[in-house]
């Protein structure tokens, strides 16, 4: 049952649609983490400790289940080659079943990697897909506890391999 359904008197729970839109939110707040590199307060306001992440359709890593420390240590080396990152998030399908939901959306997902590194080519790859992932309800409210990215396009992915290759040099 999803917290979305039809009551039957004409509308839809207020606490469905709360719900819905506290999940929405959790997923602009999830974007702001990489856009704004705010690697410190946002994580925890968004995601569990532990959590499950899936890119391996973007880095070609297998799912795995890692500590919300760990994560984020790896987050912030990944983003910071970047000189920008932008992630828009739409078309939001969030389906509730009492504490957990999943939340089904789109993603573009922009990068810019510095002009010298883009070596006078493009300077941004760029990843179009979607978001599949899974959210539980904790004492704190919402929290992401499986991310995973499916790419359907991307364009000049060797900047990602750039931007890995630049940060491991340092």
């Amino acid at each position: 049952m999803t917290a979305l359904q039809w009551n039957g008197q004409g509308s839809y729970s207020m606490n469905a649609l709360a719900d819905r839109a506290d999940l929405i939110e959790l997923l602009g707040r999830y974007a702001d983490i990489a856009d704004l590199k705010e690697f410190t307060e946002l994580p925890g306001l968004v995601l569990t400790d532990p959590l499950t992440i899936d890119f391996g359709s973007v880095a070609d890593i297998a799912p795995m289940t890692v500590p919300l420390g760990d994560y984020v240590e790896n987050l912030r080396a990944a983003f910071a080659p970047y000189v920008a990152t932008h992630h828009a998030i739409t078309g939001h399908v969030v389906n509730i079943d009492g504490d957990t939901a999943t939340i089904h959306a789109h993603v573009r997902a922009e990068h810019w990697v510095p002009g010298e590194l883009a070596g006078g080519g493009p300077n941004f790859w760029l990843v179009v897909g979607f978001y599949d992932n899974e959210a539980v309800r904790t004492a704190d409210g919402w929290r992401l506890n499986r991310v995973k990215l499916t790419s359907a396009h991307q364009e000049n992915p060797h900047l990602s391999s750039l931007a890995l290759a630049e940060l491991q040099a340092r």
